[in-house]
This record gives structure tokens, sequence and C-alpha cells, in this order.
């Protein structure tokens, strides 16, 4: 009797094993989020000749791709060619490279090089999970390269793009935008009228040091930042979102504002 029991249980015990070896995913990893794509809208700009750059080891060997949208300016990488039209506004899903790797971190902070191969490799895997280990890596080291050279400029790994069909809105949009006046603010000015959010924030990884910058903008009439009109890093990767001016009134009429904001990163300890 006491051997049937031991036989009994050694069969309960290796049924339960084969049952966590089982190839069907548990019901938490089966209710895992789908990844976080990010969406923007604007129009692209195709630069064709850009092979140099090695920018075709990330785009399927197509020509280089950048989105402007106001107050961000987008590289993107579709993981198959496409062919699009210069000029023309696409709607853009994909994985932001740059967020990737602030959300993984740095624990030395940036002082082995910025980024991090590994949240590069991340990134990659994110967006375009079925490649090879040789492609993936490969990928991952051009992104790094790009990343590093043009910090605050995002990557969008893309996942889904497709044309803006709606014309006349587009030029509807785009006459309005044309027939708001527009006044120039000297910096000094502009820098009193602040009622939300501050000009201070956190020094990015790959520039711990911080320090001020010096930024051309335009205010919308609401009083927030609705362009920026300067290429320089860090003026790129402020968090121009959080800021709110006092409108300006002209003629009884809200107006838009062209002016210049200095904005200061603090160290990183």
């Amino acid at each position: 009797m006491n051997q049937n029991t031991r036989l009994f249980s050694f069969l309960v015990l290796a049924l339960a094993a084969l049952g966590g070896c089982s190839s069907t995913p548990s019901a938490s990893e089966a209710k895992k989020p789908e990844i976080q794509l990010q969406k923007v809208q604007g129009k692209v700009r195709v630069v064709p000749d850009q092979t140099a750059s090695g920018d075709g080891t990330l785009n399927a060997g197509g020509p280089s791709l950048y989105l402007w949208k106001g107050k961000r300016f987008y590289r993107l990488f579709p993981k198959k060619g496409l062919t699009l039209v210069d000029g023309t506004e696409y709607i853009v899903e994909g994985v932001n490279a740059q967020k990737v790797i602030e959300e993984l971190g740095d624990p030395d902070q940036g002082k082995k090089g910025y980024p991090l191969l590994s949240s590069c490799q991340r990134a990659i895997k994110m967006a375009w999970g079925s490649l090879s280990f040789e492609e993936a890596d490969l990928k991952a080291a051009v992104l790094r390269a790009r990343v590093a050279r043009y910090p605050a400029r995002e990557v969008l790994l893309v996942v889904r793009m497709q044309a803006v069909t709606s014309k006349d809105e587009a030029k509807k949009d785009a006459a309005a935008d044309k027939d708001i006046p527009s006044v120039d603010v000297a910096a000094d000015k502009i820098g009193a009228s602040l009622i939300e959010g501050s000009l201070t924030q956190p020094a990015p990884l790959w520039e711990p040091a911080g320090g001020p910058a010096r930024c051309k903008l335009v205010i919308d009439r609401e009083g927030k930042v609705a362009e920026l009109e300067t290429g320089a890093q860090l003026c790129e990767v402020f968090n121009w979102d959080q800021l709110r001016f006092k409108p300006l009134v002209k003629g009884g009429k809200p107006v838009q504002v062209k002016t210049e904001v200095e904005v200061k990163f603090e160290p990183r300890k």
C-alpha cells in the first residue's frame, strides 16, 4: 500500500512539472498591454541622397525621412521601404526611441556614452520584434549613432504610416493660420508674462552639465507655445507643453507672439 501511495505521488508531481512547462501563456501574460505607440501628424520631408549617413540600414535602404510638427522635429525609420511624397501630410505611429532610452535609464548617468547600446536594442525589439539577432544588433548600433549625434531630435521607429486624405481641411487650417496677426515681443518682457510652468528643468543624460539656452518660438493666442523656430538641441528637448503665458491682446483681440525665451537646465547629480 505504501508503495502504491509513493507511486501515485510521483505521478502527480510529474504531471504538475509538465504543466509548468506548457507553452500556453498564463492569464497574467495574456493580459499584458500592447506596446504604446506614439502618434504624430505632420508634413514629411523626403531626402533621397542620404546613403553616406547610414540611414539606409534603419529604413530598409530607402531615403532619409523627417517630420516637423510645431515644437518637435522627428526622424522616421520604417521597417519596410516606403514610397512617400515629399511635403505630403502623414499620420505616423511608432516607438519613440528616446522615450524608451530615458525610461530604461542609465546607472552611470551617461558617463559611458549616451545612449546605452542595450537601450537601443530594447527599442528596436519593441518596434520590430520579428528581426533576426544579427539584423536587430546592426540596427541597434546604427540607432545608437543617430541618437548620440542628435539626441533631442526624436526618432520614431515606424510601425504604421498613412497619408492624410482630407486636403480641404489642411488648406482651411493653413488659411486660418495666415489670417492670425503676429507681433514681436522682446525676451525680457515675455518672461514676466509666464503664468504657468517653469523655465527650469533637469539636464538631459546627453548634456549632464546643463546650462542656459535661448530659444526662438511662437506663442499662440491662448498663451501656449505653438512652434519652435530654432534647431538648438537643448531648445528641442525642453518641455514646452507645460508652459503658458498671459495672452497678448492688441486692438481688443488676442494675437500670436514671436519672441525669444531663455530656459535653464539644472546639472545632473
